[in-house]
């Protein structure tokens, strides 16, 4: 290949800058598609999340109801308190987790003068 192949044509015509902006366009609506498609995801996990803490609501109850109705003087007992306990736990998770800020949180400053 000769040196005048291979140069970068100094002047800039119509059809690349129409090119340019065409794919500088769709850049930005891939990034613009790309942000929506986050935000649904997020909507999506907290509506998946709200339905998983209302399901756990029902367990606990009808495992409160089942210990109501437990039999006494069992030799073995099915720790009821234990698995409500463990569930409360599972759905204040999910609550903290769902209800939480998705943006960054503030950070303190540093003192950077350590001397004294």
């Amino acid at each position: 290949m000769s040196q005048a192949s291979l140069a970068i044509p100094t002047q800039s015509c119509a059809g690349g800058r129409v090119r340019r902006a065409w794919l500088l366009a769709l850049l930005l609506a891939a990034g613009a598609t790309a942000a929506q498609a986050q935000a649904t995801d997020d909507e999506m996990e907290r509506e998946h999340l709200a339905r998983l803490s209302n399901e756990l609501a029902r367990v606990q109850k009808m495992v409160a109801d089942a210990a109501a109705q437990a039999p006494t003087g069992q030799r073995v007992k099915f720790r009821y308190d234990w698995l409500e306990s463990d569930l409360q736990l599972l759905r204040e998770g999910i609550d903290r987790h769902a209800d939480a800020p998705r943006q960054p949180r503030p950070v303190p400053p540093l003192r950077g003068d350590y001397r004294q």
